[in-house]
Parts: C-alpha cells; structure tokens; sequence
C-alpha cells in the first residue's frame, strides 16, 4: 500500500507521520460536500470552494480526530506544569463543591492524591487538563467587555479575566450580572429582583463555552454585552455533522471535547453528563421569554441572549410594584456593603486583597472605597502600605 510521508520539526525534533490510503477515505468523509481533501506530490491539500491550501502534519492530525467524535487529545496529554503549582484553595472549595453535589465521597488529604484520583496527572506532572482546572497562571483568558450600542465600536467598560476555568466561571457570570438590568419587585413587603435575563442559563452558556473550547486554538473565550444583547463565543468547532437542534431537540447524547475537563464539572453540577446544556438554557429562557441563538461560525461557536427592551407582560402578578434598578448602581451598593463588611472584621485589609476575594477590579474596590469616604462611613489612617482603615460609627 502506498503511504504519504509529512514531516515537520517540532522543537528540534523531527516528526513523522504516516497516512495511508485508510487514513484518506476516512478524513474525505469527514469533510463537508464544499470542501475535499486530496494529496498531491507527498503534501496533503485542503480544497474548500476556490482555494487550495496546504496542510501541517498537525493539522491533518486535528481532521483526523475531528473524525473520532470531535474529541482532542489536548486535556490528556501531559503539561512541564508540577502537581506543586496546583492552587490548594480552589481543590479544597472542589471537594467541598463535590460533596455538597453529592458526587465524591472523599476528602482533601493532599494536592496530589485528589488530582490522582481525578486522572489529572502523570507521574509528577499535571495533565493539560489539570493545569486549566487548578492552575491560577495556566495561560488562559477570556475577554469581556461592555459596548455602548448594539455595534462593536464604542466600549464602556473592557476586562481580561484569568484563573482557573472555575474561576473564569465565577468572574463571568459576576460581570454579567454586573452590567445587566434587574427588576425589583415588592411582593407581599419584601422585596424581590430578577435579572432581565436568566442567570442560570447565561452560567449554564458560559460554562459549555470553556468546557468545550478548543484549547490548542490561540484565541481566547469572549463575553461581549451590547446594549440588546449578550454574546458568548467560544474558539472551538461545534460537534461536526450535528446541528445545536440535535441537542436541543433531546435526539444526541452528549460529545464533550474534552472528556476529562466534562467529567470534573459534572463532579460539581457544573454541567450535566447527558447533552442536556443547550436543552437547559433554551428551556430557561422560553419560561423567561428571553430570545436565545445559538449558531456554528467559522471560528467557533456564539450563544446570544436577547435583552428586553421593556418588562415582559405577565410576569407581575395583580398588586405587585415594579421597577427597573440599572445593574451598576445595584451593583454599586452591593460591592460597597460588601466591602464595609470586610474591612470591619480586618481593618488592614488591602485594595488587592479586597479586589481577590470579591471578584471586581481593582479601579472597582477603590471607586466604591471612594463611595464609603464620601458618606462618611469609612477613613484612611496611614499611607497605603502599613496603614489601615477606620470605621465611621455616628
């Protein structure tokens, strides 16, 4: 049998690859009806309409295992990152997560023996996959910002989140509910407030935004909130051959790519093992009446929730009260007594210590600092370094 020899070199190593006539008619199949694949002179080749382009050993190797259930081999391949780098805090708050979902039933002991019995490591090291869970300086980032119309030419606000994909999570579900709308309802005297959008399917959406992205593509995650509407992409390919209706639809079960990532969320409920992510966030947003899309572009894959312009009809009951908060000023007087409260039980806490544990910027913790100092509430005694603040009480 004829073979095509490619070679490439990879950090001073040469790679070889063999790709017989097999290989061919199973890559062939997977290609769509406008697009073929052909080898020519020992070179593999790519034809999509017009345009012919030459492929990489890898990139032939990505069409293959495109072939095997759209599921990459990157989380399972072993990283230069030591168990030792492994953020401690964010396994104990996994195990905690876990237990509470009831999904494990052991506890923390070390660092090594949870990632161990997760199969997140190999010998001494992590797994890629282990290294964007538990790692804070893994290398990943997702973009967010806030745009004035509904174009992407004028933004109000601009961040760039990195952590854990737990705390990538975290940071993007705070930042949407930062900067949408919430009603507040007086029922029965108390008062109660909605997000003008389902929070839960927004995480639910984010959440399959990491979980399933393709971690060797260069390009980040993105959350963009425009004036009617709320867009998450994501850097990966949808599942090739389906369509998001399979899912929604109930007709597929579930194809993660990246297994071992999907399983450790499903230790903590983040997602579910059967598919049902796109089914959950339509449902969510049909009770809400909150329009929902979720479309395959070339570069990946984008969820858009829809913003109401005004309060859907039906949704208060005869007597109740309405209105609108605007989320940064809701926003506002939560982070401010959130922060009253944490200098009140540790008065030499810092900016950077506040902006950790609470999530927000630091231009936010000094903005709402600012707030407190203006009302009265709160002083500073001492320079930034070494000084601490003074509680108010009148």
């Amino acid at each position: 049998m004829d073979l095509a020899r490619t070679s490439s070199l990879h950090e001073g190593n040469i790679i070889v690859q063999q790709i017989g006539k097999s290989t061919f008619k199973d890559i062939s199949k997977s290609i769509s009806d406008h697009e073929s694949l052909y080898s020519a002179f020992g070179r593999f080749y790519l034809r999509s309409r017009e345009e012919d382009k030459k492929l990489s050993t890898k990139e032939v190797e990505r069409l293959v295992e495109k072939k095997k259930n759209y599921v990459y081999s990157w989380g399972s391949k072993v990283s230069e990152i030591p168990i030792s780098a492994a953020n401690v805090p964010s396994l104990r708050s996994f195990i905690k997560k876990g237990k509470e979902a009831g999904r494990i039933d052991f506890a923390y002991d070390t660092a090594k023996n949870v990632l161990n019995k997760l199969n997140l490591i190999k010998g001494n090291n992590l797994l890629n996959a282990g290294r964007s869970l538990f790692v804070k300086n893994n290398g990943l980032e997702v973009r967010a910002a806030v745009f004035a119309t509904n174009e992407k030419v004028t933004f109000l606000d601009i961040q760039s989140f990195k952590g854990t994909l737990f705390d990538l999570i975290n940071q993007c579900e705070a930042y949407v509910k930062e900067h949408i709308n919430w009603r507040a309802d007086i029922i029965e005297f108390k008062r109660v407030e909605t997000p003008e959008v389902p929070i839960k399917a927004v995480r639910e959406a984010i959440v399959n935004s990491l979980c399933h992205r393709d971690f060797d593509n260069p390009a980040g995650n993105e959350l963009a909130i425009y004036k009617n509407r709320i867009e998450i992409y994501n850097p990966g390919q949808f599942p090739f051959d389906y369509s998001p209706d399979d899912f929604i639809k109930g007709r597929e079960k579930s194809i993660p790519r990246n297994p071992l990532i999907a399983d450790t969320f499903y230790i903590t409920k983040d997602i579910e093992r059967w598919g049902s992510g796109l089914k959950r966030i339509t449902d969510e947003c049909k009770e809400r009446g909150i329009k929902v899309t979720f479309e395959k572009i070339k570069s990946g894959f984008l969820v858009t929730f829809y913003r109401p312009e005004t309060v859907i009809p039906g949704m208060l009951g005869k007597g109740e009260q309405k209105s609108w908060v605007k989320s940064s000023q809701k926003s506002s007087q939560k982070s401010s007594q959130k922060i009253f409260e944490l200098i009140q039980q540790n008065n030499y806490i810092t900016i950077r210590e506040l902006s950790k544990i609470l999530e927000i910027s630091g231009r936010a913790i000094i903005k709402n600092i600012n707030i407190l100092k203006k009302s009265g509430k709160l002083k500073r005694i001492g320079p930034d370094k070494g000084g601490h603040w003074e509680i108010i009480i009148r």
